[in-house]
This record gives C-alpha cells, sequence and structure tokens, in this order.
C-alpha cells in the first residue's frame, strides 16, 4: 500500500516537468519564423481619417486600381470613400484635389463605363444637308427623328446627359454615405495632373464645413493578386530535308 502511494507522487511531480519541457522545445521551434499571415496583403486597402474632434470620419479612401499600365496624365479616376456623420445634424462634405482639375459626384456606370458623345458637331453637318428620311428639316439643319420641333428648333441629341454635379455630398445626422462601385454612385478625379501606377498616392481635401478640414494621402489601389505571366514566344524554325548540310 505504501509502495502505490509513492508511485503515484512521483508520477504527479514528473508530469508538470515533461509538460514544461514540451512548451520549451515548441517555442524553440518557432522562434525567428515569420508567420504566413505576415506576408499577406490586408484584403481592405484605404486611408481612414477622422475630422471635427471625431464627429467625421472618413472610411477607406482608395484610388480604383488602374490596371497595369496605370492612369495617364489627363485621364479619369475612380475615388472609393464612406464617409460617416457621429454628430446630431447632418453635415455637407467638400472633396478637392491638387492633383486633380476638379473631383465630381457621378454615378457608378458614367465612372466605369464613359461613352464618347456621338452627336454630330455643327461643322460636321452643314445646313440643308438631308435627315436621316432624307427630308430637310424646315431651317435645312437635319433633325435627330427628321420632323422639327414645335418651335421649329431642333430637338435635342439623344446622347446629351446631365452633368455630373459637384463633389457636394451631405450626410445625415448619425449615418453614414458610401460612395463606391457597389453602391449607386461614386467620386471621380477628372484630369489627372499626372500619371499614376498602382502603390502610388493622391492628395484629398475634405472640408465639413465650420473650420473642420483635413488633408490626406489616399493610396492607389495595388491588385489583390500577381498579376498574370505574358504567353512565352515560342519560335520554331523547320528545314527541308538535304538543306542542312549545304
Amino acid at each position: 500500500m505504501t509502495r502505490s502511494i509513492r508511485g503515484s507522487r512521483r508520477a504527479a511531480v514528473l508530469l508538470p516537468g515533461i509538460a514544461a519541457a514540451a512548451g520549451l522545445l515548441l517555442s524553440g521551434c518557432g522562434a525567428g519564423q515569420i508567420s504566413e499571415t505576415a506576408n499577406k496583403v490586408p484584403s481592405i486597402q484605404g486611408v481612414n481619417i477622422q475630422a471635427g474632434g471625431g464627429k467625421y470620419g472618413v472610411r477607406s479612401a482608395l484610388v480604383a486600381y488602374p490596371g497595369v499600365e496605370g492612369y495617364q496624365a489627363g485621364g479619369n479616376a475612380v475615388l472609393n470613400v464612406v464617409f460617416y456623420n457621429d454628430s446630431p445634424d447632418p453635415v455637407t462634405v467638400t472633396v478637392t484635389s491638387p492633383d486633380a482639375r476638379e473631383v465630381v459626384l457621378t454615378t457608378v456606370d458614367a465612372a466605369t463605363n464613359p461613352s464618347p458623345t456621338t452627336s454630330p458637331s455643327p461643322e460636321e453637318s452643314p445646313e440643308g444637308s438631308p435627315s436621316p428620311d432624307g427630308s430637310p428639316s424646315p431651317d435645312g439643319s437635319p433633325s435627330p427623328d427628321g420632323s422639327p420641333s414645335p418651335d421649329g428648333s431642333p430637338s435635342p441629341s439623344p446622347t446629351e446627359s446631365p452633368s455630373a454635379g459637384p463633389a457636394r455630398i451631405e450626410i445625415p445626422s448619425l449615418s453614414y454615405v458610401q460612395l463606391n462601385t457597389e453602391g449607386e454612385q461614386v467620386l471621380q478625379l477628372v484630369g489627372l495632373s499626372g500619371a499614376l501606377l498602382a502603390g502610388q498616392n493622391v492628395t484629398l481635401t475634405f472640408d465639413f464645413g465650420g473650420g473642420d478640414t483635413v488633408t490626406t494621402p489616399a493610396p492607389v489601389a495595388v491588385p489583390l493578386s500577381p498579376a498574370p505571366q505574358p504567353s512565352p514566344i515560342i519560335e520554331r524554325h523547320t528545314e527541308y530535308e538535304g538543306e542542312g548540310g549545304h
């Protein structure tokens, strides 16, 4: 009976020592190694800032990925951003950038699928030219559907669309406004002052009024997966029989 009690006491003393030794071995194996997640790019890019003592927030301000070739100088770029208003009153924020001619508020479809105007200019449509149905309009200029308007002036071109409004966004109290490609509206940088590549920055200024203005660099998005490698060029050489030795 005495032997069994002593054996159990020895086992109780040895077990904690074995567990501590195993913990030291495991920590030694992982020392000096970099975890796999340390090299991963976060799925949500963009810059986050606050204004008005924390009452207003700008989240995930990010210029859309421009592709391998980047944005050209003078071109346009889509700006994704979410505005938060934690105050009890609505607020209007104005967005500007020194790196673009202007910042406008437009629809996602107009920003991602721009369509050039196809209506002819006055120089291309001289007076007296026939309308689509072959008959001239009353004043000698063609109308889009071949029929004059009630006041005798040609009706407007069907390709004309209203211009995008200025980048002034009203945020309701205790709410937010999402302006990115997942919604209906988006901000657009029009007339870039220089070329932009993925990973570079643009400067943005957010004015919430009342002196609450913040300026910050916003990154141009980088791809979350590597660009596909170009297909290798395979050259094939053929020789007719008997030509190789001459």
